[in-house]
């Protein structure tokens, strides 16, 4: 059964901007958070635009990211962006990225290198075999739904990849396979009304197909 959100209720979600360690190829998950680049940065100002080019009155949303330095730096400069104080938003450990356990820092050549057999099997059941010392997406599902659970109010998020593929999917009641196969867009925007994915990237805006 697909997850939904309350009746009436728009979400607004995001992935930070790239992070050093994006560009390095790394996993960070929850125990790793390099800085945005100035790439990242740019593309936490591009979400403020598109956001104003969507007429969101971000003050009158519930702003939250996940505690993590990354994702918060990106609402800090939409935020910033939009005219409104850098603080002023809550933070949400249910937000927070899949737990890399112990490839943490590593590129995936390096974590499947250090027990091949692991690796494949993880990666042939994401959904229920956890990373060594991490989390199974099953894991990332739950506290996902906890947090849809919760909303109450229209809600501009910023969160991270695995974090926003996992509820995309749920969102759409799509297949493990078909969750594992979505992308990790950075500067685009989401919106979710009616329990519908919209993805919304510049361009979008730029030609007025929002």
């Amino acid at each position: 059964m697909p997850l939904k959100l309350k009746p009436g209720l728009t979400l607004y979600i995001c992935r930070h901007g790239e992070t050093e360690a994006n560009v390095q190829g790394r996993v960070q998950g929850r125990l790793m958070d390099t800085p945005l680049t100035n790439k990242g940065r740019q593309q936490a100002r591009q979400i403020g635009d598109i956001a104003r080019s969507l007429g969101i009155d971000l003050e009158s949303c519930f702003n939250v990211a996940s505690p993590l330095g990354r994702a918060k730096a990106t609402l800090e400069i939409i935020r910033e962006g939009m005219g409104l104080p850098r603080d002023g938003y809550a933070t949400d450990e249910r937000l927070t990225e899949i737990d890399y356990g112990s490839w943490t820092g590593m590129t995936h050549a390096e974590a499947r290198a250090l027990d091949p057999t692991v690796y494949d099997a993880r990666h042939a059941d994401r959904w229920n075999v956890p990373i060594p010392g991490g989390e199974s997406y099953a894991d990332v599902a739950r506290r996902t739904e906890a947090w849809a659970a919760s909303l109450s109010a229209d809600t501009f998020a910023v969160s991270h990849g695995v974090f926003t593929r996992i509820f995309r999917g749920l969102l759409e009641d799509l297949t493990v396979q078909e969750i594992s196969d979505l992308d990790e867009p950075q500067g685009v925007l989401f919106r979710i009304r009616q329990n519908r994915v919209e993805r919304i990237g510049i361009e979008e805006c730029l030609t007025g197909e929002n």
